[in-house]
C-alpha cells in the first residue's frame, strides 16, 4: 500500500514573490486555448495602427493643398479658387480622412470585441482553479491563514489578470507597433535625425519608468500586505460581533484597526510621493524630445525643405506617440501591480496538499461499515502528542461512544477519521474501515460514506432549506422536509413567516445553538451515509428536546455504524461500547454497567454528573415558590 509523508515532512510552499516573466508564463496556456481569436484581435490591433497612422498623412496633403490654395488666392486667383479645389481632389481627401479614422475606431472596437472572451474565460478558469485548490488544501492550512486575507488576495490576482491583458493589448503593444511605424516612416520619408532622437527620448523614457517603477514597486506591496492585514483583522473582528459585544471591546477593535490604518496610510503617503517624482521626470523626458523635434521640423519649412502639412504631420506623429506614452507610464506601474497580485494568487496553487489522495485510489467500498482505529498515534506539532497507541474497533452496525475530559482527544479521532490529517506512515498506525486503509481510497468517497453532526454547527449565509439540503443538494424538497421532520425542526420553520426561505444569517447566528444543532442533525439524516459521527450532537439542546432527538438518533443509528463523541454521559448509556480517554490515552472500555462497576473514571464522571443534575432539580424546586407566593399575596 502506498503511504503519504506526514505534514512535517512536505516541503513548505512557494510564498516569495517569483520573477515577472514566471508569473507571465503561468498565465499563457490559458489564453493559448483561444489562439485563433487571439490572432484575429492582434490583427485587428496592427490594422488600426495602420490606420491610425494614415490619419495625420491624410491630414498633411489636405494642409498643404490649402496652402497651395490659400497660396493662388493670394496672387489674385481667388476666382478659380473653386476649381482648384475640386481638381485639387480635397472632397476625396476629406473622406480618406473620416475612412481612416473611421477605420481606426472599427479595428479597435473588433479587437477589444474579440479579445473579451479570452479574458473573462481566463479570469473564470484561473479564480474557479484557485478555488477548487483551497478546498482540496488540509485543514491545517486553513486553521493557519486568515480568510480574510486570502479572499483578498484571490480578488485582486483575478481583477490583475483582467488589467494585464487589457494594458498589454489595448496599451503597450499598440503603442510598441505605432512607434514602429512612426520611427520607420520618419527613416523613409524624412530624415534620420526624427527617428534618432524619437527612438533616444523612448528608450529614455522606458528606462527612467522601469528604473523608478522598481524602486516604487516595495511600496505597493507594502500597501498590499497592510491592506489585506488590514481587511482580514476588520473581518475577524466583525465575524466575532457578539464576543466583542460581550466583552465590551469596541474600543479595542477600533484601535487595532486603526493601527493598521495608520501603518497604510503612511505607505501610501510614501507611494503618492515617489509616484509624483516619476511623474514628473517622465514629462521632462517628453517635453526636451519634443522641443528638439519641432525645433527641426520649423528649421525644415523655413529653408523650404518641409511644408506646412510635412510640420503638421510631424508634429501629430509625435503627439500621438507621446500621449499614449504619458499613459504607458501609469499602464507599467499598474502591470507591474498586477503581476504582485497575480503572484500572490498563483502563489496559493503551490501550496502542497498535506493529504493528497494516492495516485489511481479507488472510491471506498462500505460493505457493513466497520471502523477500526488500530496503534494510533497522532500530533498536530510534534512537540505536542496528542494521541498515544489508541486501538478500538467499532463493528458494523454498532454504536461506540468515546467519552473524556476536555483535551483528552476525542475530536482528534473525528478529524482523523474524516482524513483532514493523515496518520504517520511509520508509527502513526492505521484507520481502516472494512479493511480498507482510509489513506488508500479517494476523500470524496471516504467522506460521502460518512455524516456528521459537529459540535459547533456552522451554517451558510443563505436559507434554511439550503442549510438542510447541503447534506445532499438533489434531494426533493419532501425529502428534505422529512429530514426537518425526524430532526423536530419542521414545526419551528413552519412558524416562520418566511418558512423555509428563512435566511440563517453570517454562520447562522439568526438561529439559535440548538436551533442550528437540530438543522445539522437534519442535514445530517438527508445525507444518510453508512456510518455516522455526533460529536457532542445534542449539546446546545434543552433537555426535552434532547430526549426527543436522542430518541430519533438512536433509531437511525441502529442500522449504522455509529462514533459518538460524548460529554453527557446520560446520551450515551445504551452505546454497546463506552471508551474513556484519558490525555490522548484509553484508560477504560466496556458497556455502561460494566464502566460502573469497575468503579474507575466513567464512575466517578457519571457520579459527579448526576449529582449536578440533582442540584440543578433542588435550584429549580426551590424556585418555584416565589411565583405562587406573590400569587396569593394578590
Amino acid at each position: 500500500m502506498r503511504r503519504f509523508p506526514a505534514s512535517n515532512e512536505l516541503a513548505p510552499p512557494a510564498t516569495g514573490p517569483r520573477n515577472d516573466w514566471q508569473t507571465i508564463v503561468s498565465l499563457l496556456p490559458y489564453l493559448t486555448a483561444y489562439k485563433w481569436r487571439v490572432a484575429f484581435a492582434l490583427s485587428c490591433l496592427i490594422g488600426a495602427k495602420v490606420a491610425n497612422l494614415g490619419v495625420p498623412v491624410v491630414m498633411k496633403h489636405i494642409v498643404d493643398n490649402l496652402a497651395a490654395v490659400q497660396h493662388l488666392t493670394a496672387l489674385g486667383r481667388a476666382e478659380h479658387a473653386p476649381g482648384i479645389v475640386l481638381m485639387s481632389g480635397m472632397g476625396l481627401l476629406v473622406v480618406a480622412y473620416a475612412v481612416v479614422r473611421l477605420s481606426t475606431s472599427l479595428f479597435t472596437e473588433l479587437r477589444e470585441m474579440l479579445f473579451s472572451k479570452v479574458t473573462e474565460s481566463a479570469v473564470r478558469q484561473l479564480a474557479l482553479k484557485v478555488f477548487r485548490h483551497l478546498h482540496s488544501l488540509s485543514l491545517r492550512f486553513h486553521l493557519e491563514r486568515q480568510t480574510g486575507g486570502m479572499s483578498r488576495d484571490i480578488e485582486r490576482g483575478t481583477r490583475g489578470i483582467t488589467q494585464l491583458i487589457s494594458y498589454s493589448l489595448y496599451s503597450i503593444l499598440p503603442t510598441l507597433v505605432e512607434v514602429g511605424l512612426v520611427l520607420g516612416f520618419f527613416t523613409v520619408k524624412y530624415e534620420a535625425y526624427y527617428a534618432i532622437v524619437t527612438l533616444t527620448a523612448l528608450a529614455a523614457y522606458i528606462v527612467f519608468t522601469v528604473k523608478v517603477t522598481e524602486w516604487r514597486t516595495h511600496f505597493r506591496r507594502t500597501m498590499n500586505e497592510l491592506d489585506s492585514r488590514a481587511n482580514s483583522r476588520a473581518i475577524d473582528s466583525l465575524i466575532n460581533y457578539e464576543t466583542v459585544k460581550y466583552f465590551g471591546n469596541e474600543a479595542w477593535e477600533t484601535q487595532r484597526y486603526d493601527e493598521n490604518l495608520r501603518r497604510y496610510r503612511a505607505a501610501a503617503i510614501q507611494s503618492q510621493q515617489s509616484l509624483s517624482a516619476l511623474n514628473f521626470g517622465q514629462q521632462a523626458i517628453i517635453g526636451t524630445g519634443l522641443v528638439f523635434i519641432l525645433w527641426r521640423a520649423t528649421q525644415g519649412v523655413m529653408a523650404g525643405k518641409l511644408t506646412l502639412g510635412d510640420l503638421v504631420l510631424i508634429n501629430t506623429f509625435m503627439l500621438q506617440l507621446y500621449i499614449p506614452l504619458n499613459f504607458l507610464g501609469v499602464v507599467y506601474r499598474e502591470l507591474k501591480q498586477s503581476l504582485t497580485d497575480m503572484d500572490r494568487m498563483f502563489n496559493l496553487l503551490t501550496v502542497a496538499r498535506e493529504v493528497p489522495d494516492a495516485p489511481g485510489a479507488p472510491p471506498l467500498a462500505v460493505r457493513g461499515g466497520e471502523v477500526r482505529f488500530s496503534r494510533v498515534n497522532f500530533a498536530y506539532e510534534s512537540a505536542r502528542q496528542i494521541l498515544h497507541d489508541v486501538s478500538f474497533t467499532i463493528a458494523a452496525g454498532t454504536t461506540t461512544a468515546v467519552v473524556g475530559h476536555s483535551g483528552s482527544g476525542k475530536s482528534t479521532l473525528s478529524r482523523l477519521l474524516f482524513r483532514f490529517y493523515d496518520l504517520d506512515t511509520e508509527t502513526g498506525g492505521a484507520i481502516t474501515i472494512d479493511g480498507q486503509d482510509i489513506r488508500d481510497v479517494t476523500q470524496d468517497s471516504l467522506r460521502a460514506s460518512i455524516g456528521i453532526v459537529p459540535q459547533d454547527t456552522v451554517l451558510f449565509n443563505d436559507s434554511i432549506y439550503y442549510n438542510i439540503a447541503y447534506g445532499r443538494p438533489e434531494a426533493s424538497r419532501e425529502e428534505v422536509m422529512a429530514a426537518a421532520r425526524a430532526a423536530h425542526i419542521h414545526a419551528f420553520i413552519e412558524s416562520l413567516p418566511k418558512g423555509y426561505d428563512t435566511p440563517v444569517g453570517e454562520r447562522g447566528l439568526k438561529l439559535s445553538g440548538g436551533e442550528k444543532q437540530r438543522v445539522a442533525i437534519a442535514r445530517t439524516l438527508l445525507k444518510n451515509p453508512p456510518i455516522l459521527l455526533f460529536d457532542e450532537a445534542t449539546s446546545a439542546l434543552d433537555s426535552r428536546s434532547e430526549r426527543a432527538i436522542q430518541h430519533e438518533l438512536d433509531q437511525i443509528a441502529r442500522e449504522r455504524t455509529t462514533l459518538v463523541i460524548a460529554h453527557r454521559l446520560s446520551t450515551i448509556v445504551h452505546a454497546q461500547q463506552i471508551i474513556v480517554m484519558d490525555h490522548g490515552r484509553i484508560v477504560e472500555r466496556g458497556t455502561h454497567a460494566e464502566l460502573l462497576q469497575a468503579g474507575g473514571h466513567y464512575a466517578q464522571m457519571w457520579a459527579l454528573q448526576q449529582q449536578r443534575a440533582s442540584d440543578a432539580d433542588r435550584a429549580g424546586a426551590g424556585a418555584e415558590p416565589a411565583p405562587m407566593a406573590a400569587g396569593r399575596g394578590q
